[in-house]
């Protein structure tokens, strides 16, 4: 690496977590839905933009686009530096500001920061979700997707395409860290404790992050290793899962693991 990367939390909105990926010096931003926050972090790191990355269509990650491609554009003039950011997204969307559209396989590389990312279609939350993988860091920054002990609302794709993309994501390396891109952990772990209230390690995982939360402390990322274990949607193979689903009367005796996922994702849009 020509340096060490790190990754800058963003806040945003009321519970929206954008991320800037730097080497101390040049930043890739991830679904920036509102400018300020971003240009706030990056003056404060003394940052510069160099690219976009997007990995769906929805206002509340794309809508800060066109004001920092308009800022990089006057900041750079009269400089050496790029007048026209790229803007990465999905080939599958409709997403004006995009100039490199990206999809399953797709891998690109950000010389600025010597990093090479990969693209996996993760579609379900909408069709054309997209997610990227950074396998020699193990970052994985996959949107509305996969959350911190749940998984995106179906507004465009089925629970088959939504499973299918779990299941990809449940099969990179354990210590993954997962980006998402919402504070949505203690609303998914009380619906998973409803879910699976026995599970030992969900309960010490409710605990913990409660805590974070009380300190104002991000519970993302997490890991693919802990989604594994507590996260219900990515377990729809699992009979405990299944067993609970039966007893609590979402689930007919009759069932597979798309059945049970179709069962979860309804359960869980009506839980309160």
């Amino acid at each position: 690496m020509k340096n060490s990367l790190s990754i800058l939390t963003v806040p945003a909105f009321d519970d929206n977590y954008l991320w800037l990926i730097h080497n101390g010096k040049q930043a890739y931003a991830v679904d920036p839905g509102d400018a300020t926050p971003i240009l706030d972090a990056l003056a404060a790191h003394n940052l510069s933009l160099c690219g976009i990355l997007l990995t769906h269509h929805h206002a509340d990650h794309i809508g800060g686009v066109a004001t920092l491609l308009a800022h990089a554009k006057e900041k750079n003039s009269g400089t050496n530096l790029p007048k026209n950011l790229p803007v990465y997204g999905p080939t599958k969307d409709v997403i004006p500001s995009v100039t490199e559209k990206l999809g399953q396989s797709d891998q690109i590389y950000l010389e600025e920061l010597d990093l090479y990312l990969d693209i996996i279609d993760v579609p379900g939350h909408t069709l054309g979700h997209i997610a990227y993988y950074a396998s020699h860091q193990k970052w994985l920054f996959c949107g509305d997707t996969l959350f911190a002990g749940g998984c995106g609302r179906l507004f465009e794709g089925t629970p088959a395409q939504m499973l299918a993309s779990l299941d990809k994501l449940a099969a990179l390396p354990e210590d993954t860290l997962i980006y998402c891109a919402h504070e949505y952990t203690i609303s998914n772990l009380r619906f998973a404790l409803a879910v699976d209230g026995g599970n030992i390690a969900l309960r010490q995982r409710m605990m913990d992050d409660s805590e974070k939360r009380e300190q104002n402390i991000p519970t993302v990322p997490s890991r693919i290793s802990m989604e594994k274990r507590t996260n219900p949607f990515m377990r729809s193979r699992d009979g405990a899962i299944a067993k609970h689903l039966l007893e609590a009367g979402k689930l007919g005796s009759e069932h597979d693991a798309l059945q049970v996922f179709t069962a979860l994702r309804e359960w869980k849009n009506n839980f309160r």
